[in-house]
């Protein structure tokens, strides 16, 4: 518990990135910005990445017919203090790729973060984060309990639609209804 005359100094999203360009932090850290605070990343294991590429492999077809630009672990801007890095976005096509600015709030159909150790922290750090800024979809794919978590209907509480999807049952996004992604193939 922190000392009650301590306070913390937020960062904000603009200082985090000049702390890139000093130098303080390199391209190859695994950090993001969470409330304020720069957070340390899980390091990423085979298991986390092989279910990344198929992830990608799954949802490419939105990417080709134009539908959506997939974002792999890259930043996506949610207001002054926080920058989460997500595993996966699909975003709104956007015809600069979003080489303009990172992406906000509006600009995501769905989240999904791999958790091969990280559940717990996603779940309770992250998930409240992005169900504040409105955030549609979030999929957590839960590699050490099989399964995938699918958070929809954000609220400044939390989400209001938790599901659990396991092996066997269909998984599709809200926002592409006509995209059936076997939970099998997700999880690998």
């Amino acid at each position: 518990m922190a000392h009650p005359h301590v306070v913390r100094r937020k960062f904000t999203v603009e200082e985090y990135h000049l702390l890139a360009r000093a130098g303080i932090l390199r391209e190859d850290d695994r950090v993001e910005l969470i409330d304020g605070e720069v957070v340390e990343m899980s390091p990423v294991g085979s298991r986390h990445a092989g279910t990344v590429k198929r992830l990608l492999d799954r949802f490419l077809p939105l990417q080709v017919a134009k539908r959506v630009v997939l974002s792999v672990q890259d930043p996506v801007r949610l207001g002054e203090f926080t920058e989460p890095q997500p595993d996966l976005a699909l975003l709104r096509p956007r015809a600069d790729f979003y080489t303009a600015g990172h992406p906000t709030p509006e600009d995501v159909l769905l989240l999904v973060e791999v958790a091969e150790t990280s559940a717990d922290y996603d779940r309770q750090v992250k998930l409240p984060v992005y169900a504040r800024w409105s955030i549609p979809e979030v999929w957590i794919l839960d590699l050490d309990h099989d399964r995938i978590e699918v958070y929809r209907d954000p609220s400044p509480n939390g989400y209001r639609d938790a599901r659990t999807v396991t092996r066997g049952q269909p998984l599709s996004p809200s926002a592409f209804p006509d995209l059936n992604l076997p939970a099998d193939e997700l999880l690998g």
